[in-house]
């Protein structure tokens, strides 16, 4: 397979989809055609998990919808009530780019671990294959952040895959509570140093290294949360790049 060469994760705050007035339906952002051009093939191949819903089938099926008029190769990959493809490893290596729908992150990350599928994440990563998701689908390439996985009240959580040494925020900006609790979680030590991102924002990660932020928002932004020494964070404003879809 040709690839970039590079590992890229692409950890999306929150807008990869959007309302179309064409069809009543969902439509992929300009998020979601970055990710895709991150793997520099004319017809990627796309692999779509919505295992943080439960492998939700009305899910899946507006995912499909919302590529229709992409020129993508699509398939999916589920593990209820079994793995739908006879080989998930070798499905995760055969795509060019993933991306992983928001939910449950806490359940993602233990069913993915059950599957050995946190492995095979890892070798596509290093192999060039795209990764991505919103929320739930952004927090769980990093060491964690905080999660409505365990009820109505959000939690931290730091039982991410890792690949990125980083705490990550999502939805910064559309619930107010998660920039206050990142915030006391990386003040007390409980979660890294990280990043977080607005609705409709896009972090870009090549290996480990962050490289930009992309919105398709006008005003939407991204930030950079570090413990400040003492007993409490220092946060820095990163001015995303605006996408023109």
């Amino acid at each position: 397979m040709s690839r970039s060469g590079q590992s890229h994760i692409l950890a999306i705050g929150g807008g990869s989809f959007r309302p179309s007035a064409r069809y009543g339906f969902v439509e992929a952002s300009g998020l979601l055609r970055y990710g895709l051009d991150l793997t520099g093939q004319d017809r990627p191949r796309l692999g779509l998990l919505a295992t943080a819903t439960g492998d939700d089938a009305e899910w899946l099926l507006k995912m499909y919808g919302a590529f229709r008029e992409w020129d993508v190769e699509l398939s999916h990959l589920t593990v209820f009530p079994m793995p739908n493809v006879e080989d998930p490893r070798e499905w995760i290596l055969s795509q060019d780019m993933i991306y992983v729908s928001g939910g449950s992150v806490a359940n993602l990350a233990a069913l993915w671990r059950l599957h050995g599928l946190d492995e095979a994440f890892e070798e596509a990563w290093h192999a060039g294959v795209v990764l991505s998701g919103q929320s739930a689908g952004a927090l769980c390439w990093h060491v964690g952040g905080n999660t409505d996985s365990f009820g109505p009240a959000l939690r931290p959580w730091s039982d991410g895959l890792a690949l990125l040494p980083y705490s990550c925020g999502v939805h910064y900006d559309s619930d107010p509570q998660r920039r206050e609790l990142l915030h006391a979680s990386v003040a007390s030590g409980e979660l890294p140093d990280g990043y977080a991102a607005d609705e409709g924002v896009g972090l870009h990660y090549v290996g480990t290294e962050f490289i930009q932020a992309v919105s398709v928002r006008q005003g939407a932004c991204a930030y950079r949360v570090e413990h400040d020494g003492a007993d409490g964070v220092k946060e820095f404003r990163i001015e995303p790049r605006l996408l023109t879809s």
